[in-house]
Parts: C-alpha cells; sequence; structure tokens
C-alpha cells in the first residue's frame, strides 16, 4: 500500500514539473540545454513538444531496457506510464493552459521562466528522493556510470553539450528560432539549485518517503 501511494505521489510530481517546463517553453526565453533539443526538433517537425519529448524518453527507457539486459519489468512498466504522462501534459500545459503567456512582457516572462524552472527543479527532487520512477535520461546516464566507471556528472554534462549542439544545428539550418539563449543560462543554475534543496529538505524530514 505504501508503495502504491509513493507511486502516485511521484506521478504527481511529474505532473507538476510538466506544468514547470511547459513554463518554461511559453516564457520564450530560451529553454535547458536537454528542452532546447525537443524543442527545436519539434519546429523542424512541426510536431507538439510534449511528443517529441515523449519520443526521446520511449528511446532512453528502451536503451535503459538493453542495458539492463530486461530483468526489471516492473520498472519499465511504471516508467513506460510516467513518460507518456508527462509528454501529454507538456502538450496540455504548453499549448491549451499557458499559450496566452508568451504575449506578455519581456520582465513577466522572465519571472514565468524562473518561477517554471523552480516549480520544475523541486518536483524532479522531490521524483529523485522517491526513487521509485527516475527519468529515462538519468536512468540510462546512471546505468553507464555503473558499467563504464565515468561519472554521471561527466555523462550528463556530454548531453547537454549533444543537445545544445542539436538544437543550435537545427535552428541555423532550418532558419528557426533559437532555443539556447538567457534562459538556458539561468536554467543551468536554478535547475540543479532547486533540484538539491528539494531533495535535501525531503531526506532531512523524512517527510516524504516512507
Amino acid at each position: 500500500m505504501k508503495l502504491i501511494l509513493n507511486i502516485t505521489k511521484s506521478y504527481i510530481f511529474y505532473i507538476i514539473s510538466a506544468l514547470g517546463v511547459s513554463l518554461g517553453i511559453v516564457a520564450n526565453i530560451g529553454v535547458s540545454s536537454y528542452n532546447s533539443m525537443n524543442l527545436a526538433v519539434a519546429t523542424m517537425s512541426d510536431i507538439k513538444v510534449g511528443t517529441i519529448t515523449t519520443f526521446f524518453n520511449i528511446i532512453f527507457l528502451l536503451i535503459y531496457m538493453i542495458l539492463t539486459k530486461f530483468n526489471e519489468k516492473y520498472k519499465y512498466l511504471v516508467q513506460g506510464v510516467s513518460v507518456f504522462m508527462f509528454g501529454s501534459f507538456i502538450n496540455y500545459f504548453t499549448y491549451n493552459i499557458f499559450s496566452g503567456l508568451s504575449s506578455l512582457g519581456y520582465i513577466q516572462r522572465l519571472l514565468i521562466f524562473s518561477g517554471g524552472t523552480v516549480v520544475s527543479g523541486l518536483s524532479i527532487g522531490i521524483i529523485i528522493y522517491y526513487n521509485i520512477i527516475t527519468f529515462p535520461l538519468e536512468n540510462v546516464c546512471i546505468k553507464i556510470s555503473q558499467m563504464t566507471k565515468i561519472s554521471f556528472m561527466k555523462l550528463r554534462y556530454l548531453v547537454d553539450v549533444f543537445s545544445l549542439i542539436i538544437s543550435v544545428g537545427i535552428s541555423m539550418v532550418g532558419d528557426f528560432p533559437i532555443y539556447v539563449r538567457e534562459g538556458t543560462i539561468i536554467s543551468m543554475f536554478l535547475l540543479s539549485l532547486s533540484i538539491n534543496l528539494a531533495k535535501d529538505y525531503a531526506e532531512k524530514n523524512n517527510g516524504v518517503k516512507s
């Protein structure tokens, strides 16, 4: 029963994280490194960004399944549900709920972006603390780190660099908007800080995970 409750809570924080990501997108001042690639591919293909996010998350989930030799079937199922949920709510919030926010002034959009980044970061921190439903990309990096002894931070940094290169390349070649902007720099500081704050708070107070 406690496991089911914690899984449910994790899904709720996944939805909240999707809300934060959507706020960052509609603020239109740039997005985080990984999201900049998703947004650039979405613009190029004329497919919704949440759908593209789901696509890449499925790819990373499949890679993780291969790396773990298909031995964690329960985790794959729980993760698969979260992947589709995350992408669907990003689409819902971005194209329905928050679509009008992009017309606001720059300072307002800056505040919206910062708020969305903090909301997303805090949610991710709690999700990491539960350690039940993690993000496919992070799962892959953790597993490769265990297999190769390359640090998780280096692997995650390489993913960010690769994402930035793909994002900027698509924007330049296709003459699309550039999504690597001031928001990208802001997210580098606020996202990690928010994740660590939420995770540390949960650990110290022991009020989230039983």
